[in-house]
């Protein structure tokens, strides 16, 4: 890390030097292994390393965003007087500035308060990925019971990625997270029809990817689709798998986001302060949970992340304003975006998915989500779905090629429940959710 931080304060000199009244750089590096395997034999096998600088440079009330991976020296000063003289041209932009020094993070000092990195990381062999990728294939290990198992890809990944951001004003932050992931997509045929399934896990530590169960997951989705087909048009409840639920989530804070605000593109416009939801809708968000990925300290601006409440009991509580939007809509800057936001469960906590198919009998419960699309100004939507209808808390029947229409807002305005199921290892903490009186057309 102590190389990373030098080349930083470095290129903040360069800049400064070539004319830059104010600048922030952010260096990001990665390095990944990959280890894929098709029908339980290896595949391909990837290594990867990646460094890069991106800048914000401010000069004379003008602003330019630039990166580069050319990073000796000589080839960054160079880039440097050239990106602050293509600033110098550009036209004045008085609503452009570094964030102000007292909302910084001051606490990312070493890269690692979160706990998100293995010590193990550094000592994993070419040989133990290829065994932790193999032992995880299921190819030829199953028994197969009414269908057969054609096809399988998998794909298991050690990654780690460094963030350095530093700027003129005295900012310094660092980020050090370890992620290992193992992903699967199988493909069954059964009475000369095909059918898929996927699962995946990943962990900050090695010891805590649960890849051994990934591959029979996967085939037990693709089997329970066996028999799927339309069901007639209907308004019925919808309770959506806590694996794609943030598809119902994430157009409420991408309409929160003061971009889309200033845009006159959300569907969320003026909604500060005001109860636009039912009661049963909390979403906080949760940045700072150790030992799961995607926690972090602070956002690109180097803006320190903090638990809030992004909506309480249907009252719409912060938007997403980072230093720019902040002087444009002439409203109090927070954080970028949400880091970690986390649906609460509803009516009461420690709601499983089969709670929810009980309580609300009998509807749809959607496992996919596939195409379809939505209206960020209006908050209507349309998708294809597939997943199961369910009866009297029991699933009866496999469904697809479903479309399901609304509006986000009408559709929150009659949750039902949400669960306390999110998966930790998922970057949106989403539980199984379930809605009343939702138009499904077949």
């Amino acid at each position: 890390m102590e190389d990373s931080i030098r080349l930083v304060q470095d290129a903040i000199g360069y800049a400064l030097e070539a004319g830059a009244r104010k600048v922030r750089v952010t260096l990001n590096r990665s390095v990944e292994n990959l280890v894929a395997t098709l029908n339980g034999e290896i595949d391909k096998v990837t290594h990867c390393e990646d460094r890069s600088l991106s800048f914000a440079i401010f000069a004379d009330g003008r602003y330019g965003s630039f990166s580069t991976d050319k990073l000796d020296t000589r080839s960054l000063k160079t880039f440097l007087e050239k990106a602050v003289g293509i600033v110098k041209m550009m036209a004045p932009d008085e609503c452009r500035n570094l964030p102000s020094p007292e909302r910084c993070c001051t606490s990312a000092t070493t890269g690692n308060e979160l706990d998100l990195t293995d010590a193990t990381f550094e000592d994993i062999s070419p040989e133990m990925r290829r065994r932790i990728a193999l032992d995880a294939a299921i190819f030829g290990k199953v028994g197969e019971e009414g269908f057969k198992l054609i096809s399988e890809e998998g794909e298991y990944s050690d990654s780690r990625y460094q963030t350095v951001i530093m700027d003129s004003q005295g900012l310094k932050c660092l980020h050090t997270e370890d992620n290992f992931d193992y992903g699967v997509e199988v493909t069954i045929e059964a009475d000369g029809d095909k059918y898929s399934g996927w699962w995946w896990n990943s962990s900050s530590r090695l010891l805590g990817l649960n890849a051994a169960e990934c591959g029979r997951e996967a085939v037990r989705r693709a089997a329970s689709q066996i028999g799927s087909s339309p069901i007639k048009s209907v308004r019925t409840n919808m309770v959506i798998d806590s694996d794609v639920a943030s598809k119902v989530v994430s157009p409420i804070l991408n309409a929160l986001n003061a971009y889309s605000i200033q845009q006159n593109n959300s569907f969320l416009n003026d909604s500060l302060g005001k109860a636009i939801f039912g009661e049963g809708l909390t979403i906080i968000d949760l940045p700072h949970i150790p030992g799961q990925t995607c926690s972090k300290l602070f956002d690109s601006e180097g803006v320190a992340t903090y638990e809030a409440p992004i909506i309480e009991k249907g009252v719409v509580r912060q938007y997403f304003v980072n230093s720019y939007m902040s002087a444009k809509l002439g409203i109090a800057p927070t954080v970028e975006d949400a880091t970690r936001p986390k649906v609460m469960p509803w009516p009461e906590k420690g709601l499983t998915r089969q709670d929810i198919l009980a309580r609300c009998s009998e509807g749809i419960l959607v496992t996919e989500f596939n195409g379809g699309n939505s209206n960020s100004s209006t908050g209507d939507f349309s998708y294809g779905v597939e997943g199961f209808e369910f009866r009297n808390g029991r699933i009866v029947r496999p469904v697809s090629g479903m479309l399901v229409t609304g509006n986000f807002i009408t559709l929150w305005n009659r949750l039902i429940a949400a669960g306390d199921d999110a998966r930790p290892c998922m970057s949106k903490l989403i539980p199984t959710l379930a809605f009343a009186d939702v138009d499904f057309s077949g």
